[in-house]
C-alpha cells in the first residue's frame, strides 16, 4: 500500500483523518468517537465493497490498507472512546431558530416523517448516533441521501425520509445535532 504501516496499530490508519480521540478536526471526516462499534463496521465494509461512496472514494482506498480481520477491533476503540463535546451554538437569532426547528422535527418529526430520534436516539437500533456531530458532514450526508447519492442496502429507509426534507429542515437538523450532547436512551 501507499501507507507505511511499520509499527503502527491498524486504528492508526484511521486516526490519520479521524483522530487519535475519534474527535476529528475537519467536518469531511466524522467524529467517530462513541459511535457503535457495529455501525462503525457496517460503514467500513460498505465502503470496502463499493456499496458506499458518497465521499469522493477516500475510504474504499484506505479500506485497502486496513486488515479487514481487525476492522470490528478498530471499531470497537472508537467506540470506547469519550462522546465529543458538542459544538457551542452561537447565539445569533438565526441559529437558535434554526436550532429549535431541528430539535422539533428529530424529537416529533411531522406528517411526512418520522422522529429521527425514534432510531437515532436508541442504543439498541443500527442507526448511528448523531448527537455532537460536525454540522457540515450531518448536511451533507443528509443532502446526499435526499439526492440518492447515498444509502443502498440496509440504509434505504434513509432515502425516503431525506427526500421528504427541505434544505432548510437538513439545516435545521444540522445545527441542532452539532450542538446537542450525546445522551444514551
Amino acid at each position: 500500500g501507499m501507507i507505511d504501516k511499520d509499527g503502527m496499530q491498524e486504528w492508526e490508519i484511521c486516526a490519520m483523518c479521524h483522530n487519535y480521540d475519534g474527535i476529528s478536526r475537519m467536518s469531511k471526516f466524522p467524529k467517530l468517537a462513541g459511535q457503535k462499534a457495529a455501525y462503525i463496521s457496517q460503514e467500513f465494509f460498505d465502503f470496502n465493497e463499493g456499496h458506499r461512496t458518497n465521499d469522493g472514494g477516500q475510504m474504499v482506498a484506505i479500506t485497502t490498507e486496513v486488515n479487514l480481520t481487525k476492522v470490528d477491533e478498530i471499531a470497537s476503540y472508537f467506540s470506547q472512546l469519550p462522546v465529543p463535546p458538542a459544538e457551542e451554538l452561537t447565539q445569533s437569532s438565526t441559529q437558535l431558530v434554526l436550532f429549535n426547528e431541528g430539535q422539533k422535527l428529530f424529537n416529533n418529526g411531522r406528517a411526512d416523517i418520522p422522529a429521527c430520534i425514534g432510531c437515532h436516539g436508541k442504543s439498541d437500533s443500527n442507526a448511528p448516533w448523531l448527537y455532537a456531530q460536525h454540522k457540515d458532514y450531518l448536511s451533507k450526508q443528509l443532502t446526499n441521501f435526499k439526492a440518492g447519492d447515498r444509502g443502498m442496502n440496509k440504509k434505504s429507509v434513509m432515502l425516503s425520509i431525506a427526500s421528504q426534507l427541505s434544505d432548510n429542515d437538513i439545516e435545521s437538523v444540522s445545527v441542532f445535532l452539532a450542538s446537542t450532547q450525546p445522551r444514551v436512551d
